[in-house]
């Protein structure tokens, strides 16, 4: 039965059903009294498709019965279905002009990820939605903008690969170069999430061989294959769980770090525009010119490359550890300016 469902909900999610219920809603709708032949005529004649199967259009309209309450029925004396209520509309055809705008704006919120195939998939339904509904691109569209971004070019076989193993809690291997340690290695791992960030794509799950759960990104696998062992996965599998309240990113660490930072000048008006984690705490000293947060956070790397970002404009205070970090990054980075010759 659970698995009948999650056949059904596939369907759902297929682009080309939809297209199929869509024609063949507004045959039936249109009073045609279409019987299934005549349907597979339609669908061709407007997709452009050389043929459609039989069982399939059964199966659509099954679909319109099962999964969208249409009551559908079959007139013996004129051949073909109708509707016992004719006020009777499929749900994609109730979509509104405004629906569809906002639509056709989330895809150029997701432009970031243009290089990815999640991309792709959820452009394509959007591109497949708004088209449907005969809505065409709105000028009010051209004045949404996103700014522009590095693409990130992901191999959309490891995609579908990693997708099919999360969805089989299947353990998967590959080889791997990481970011700090660039040779490669062999990993076998448990598939948990797939994160996104900045257009990139990354896996988080258990690897296996260093025991503990780590984060990979997808452009750096090699050789990915699926196993055919499985795994049980945690009651707590959640990564957001483990970034310690947090919001800075993909990469975490165990430890849930305690920061105080302060900014100066351009940088006091910038942290207070936004929420960077849960917990976070900002008091102003307007007679000593600075703004200070205090937040926790398993992110310790984000952090670092947050206070960076800002220059001179962010100074960390605590903890000890990581101010002297910071210090020697800065001593690097004099090291490193005073040898440019100007």
């Amino acid at each position: 039965m659970e698995q009948n469902r999650k056949k059904t909900q596939t369907r759902q999610l297929n682009k080309k059903m939809l297209e199929r219920l869509i024609i063949i809603h507004n045959a039936i709708k249109s009073g045609l009294y279409p019987d299934v032949t005549r349907l597979q005529r339609l669908y061709c004649e407007q997709t452009g498709y050389s043929k459609v199967g039989v069982a399939t259009i059964y199966r659509d309209i099954s679909t319109l019965r099962t999964n969208f309450h249409a009551p559908l029925e079959f007139d013996e004396q004129k051949g073909g279905y109708f509707y016992l209520d004719s006020n009777f509309e499929f749900a994609l055809n109730n979509i509104s002009a405004e629906d569809v705008f906002y639509l056709s704006a989330a895809k150029t919120l997701l432009s970031s990820f243009e290089g990815s195939p999640v991309y792709k998939a959820i452009s394509d339904v959007i591109d497949f939605v708004t088209d449907t509904q005969g809505v065409g691109k709105s000028a009010l569209l051209k004045r949404i903008a996103v700014s522009p971004v590095p693409k990130v070019v992901t191999d959309e076989e490891i995609w579908k690969k990693v997708m099919e193993s999360i969805r089989d809690n299947a353990v998967v291997e590959f080889d791997y170069s990481g970011r700090w340690k660039t040779e490669t290695t062999h990993r076998r791992v448990e598939p948990y999430q797939i994160l996104l960030e900045d257009g990139q794509c990354f896996l988080f799950g258990m690897d296996e061989g260093k025991g503990e759960e780590r984060i990979f990104s997808l452009n750096r696998m090699r050789n990915f294959k699926t196993t055919p062992e499985h795994f049980d996965l945690p009651g707590d599998f959640e990564f957001s769980a483990r970034c310690g309240g947090g919001k800075f990113g993909t990469y975490a660490t165990k430890t849930n770090v305690d920061f105080v930072i302060d900014f100066y000048d351009d940088g006091r008006q910038y942290v207070k525009e936004r929420v960077w984690a849960d917990n976070q705490k900002i008091t102003e000293f307007d007679d000593e010119g600075k703004t200070r947060i205090e937040f926790s956070s398993t992110q310790i790397l984000s952090v670092m490359e947050w206070i960076f970002a800002q220059g001179s404009n962010a100074v960390p205070r605590s903890p000890a550890w990581f101010v002297k970090n910071w210090k020697n990054s800065v001593r690097a980075m004099m090291e490193r300016a005073e040898s440019v010759e100007i």
